[in-house]
């Protein structure tokens, strides 16, 4: 039982990251619009594929070092949280459940992926400890 726990810590936080990273780079779409020229939709979608880059990387990283994948995914969930909680705030609590809702939409799957790759890494951490050593005689 104990590899195929090892095997879903090890992969979900990856294959969650990847489909959130496919996920982000979808709102890129919204720069193709009619009349408006291909150097421009290219431009825009570079700019809007900002994130969905540098999240590209950090993943890279993290597929090796999950501590890496562990902070940035939990802070970049824990940001969308806290601009959902500001939103409401500043815009008055009427439409609280319409803004946590969008929220947590972004938030959810880059904590999760947060949370496992820590997961993973304390647990790749306590394995490749080194063993006690026994005093000689």
């Amino acid at each position: 039982m104990p590899p195929k726990i090892s095997k879903f810590v090890y992969w979900t936080p990856r294959i969650i990251s990847i489909l959130y990273i496919c996920f982000l780079a979808i709102f890129s779409f919204d720069v193709i619009e009619p009349g408006v020229s291909i150097g421009q939709i290219v431009l825009g979608m570079l700019i809007h594929n900002i994130p969905s880059f540098v999240l590209t990387a950090v993943l890279a990283v993290s597929w090796k070092r999950e501590i890496v994948g562990g902070i940035v995914f939990t802070v970049v969930g824990s940001l969308f949280l806290a601009r959902a909680v500001a939103a409401v705030v500043m815009n008055g609590f009427g439409e609280i459940a319409e803004a946590l809702a969008g929220s947590l939409l972004l938030a959810a799957p880059a904590l999760l992926a947060g949370i496992l790759f820590i997961i993973n890494w304390r647990k790749r951490r306590s394995t490749t400890a080194a063993p006690p050593v026994s005093p000689q005689p």
